[in-house]
């Protein structure tokens, strides 16, 4: 999905107006275009501050009032706590990461799910492409490759204990 940079300009009456769609908004709308991954930005309509924050905070406020449930406790007591800017900084770049991580995670899961349905949905072909070497076509090549590696590491040390074997008693004859 591309990402769209949307400019959203907050009036003093608290409306929110949408300058790309020409259109008033409501923090629903804002909250689905977030979701939709949509980039946005929010500014006061009179002095261009950058209101984005504010208005992101607000709607996880109203949505924990709607539905009940909110943030866990430890986390806003945390963040209330973060007023010094070096614990705000800490705070932030630690959610930033761990969101990161948990994107990616997230991604790896639909990876491996996806490489899982093809494989299901034809183990033939799936063990086909292995045995001949090609990965299969949703799979990483890199642990397909790994583990060509590490069997072809293998037999060559069979072969060397197997040699090596077949000449002891030929000494010993001796």
């Amino acid at each position: 999905m591309k990402k769209r940079n949307v400019l959203i300009r907050k009036y003093s009456d608290r409306r929110l107006y949408d300058t790309t769609a020409s259109r008033y908004v409501k923090l629903q709308d804002i909250a689905r275009m977030v979701r939709e991954g949509i980039d946005l930005e929010v500014r006061d309509a009179r002095s261009g501050k950058d209101l984005t924050s504010m208005v992101l905070t607000q709607i996880i406020v109203e949505e924990a009032r709607e539905k009940q449930t909110a943030l866990p406790l430890e986390l806003l007591q945390q963040l209330v706590k973060a007023s010094d800017r070096a614990t705000h900084e800490f705070l932030s770049w630690y959610l930033h990461n761990t969101l990161d991580l948990y994107r990616k995670a997230q991604e790896s899961v639909r990876t491996r799910l996806s490489e899982a349905k093809s494989a299901v949905s034809s183990p033939l072909e799936f063990v086909r492409h292995l045995l001949a070497g090609q990965p299969w076509p949703e799979t990483p090549e890199g642990d397909v490759e790994k583990l060509r590696r590490r069997i072809a590491e293998l037999e060559a040390r069979l072969a060397q204990l197997d040699k090596a074997a077949h000449r002891a008693p030929r000494r010993q004859r001796r």
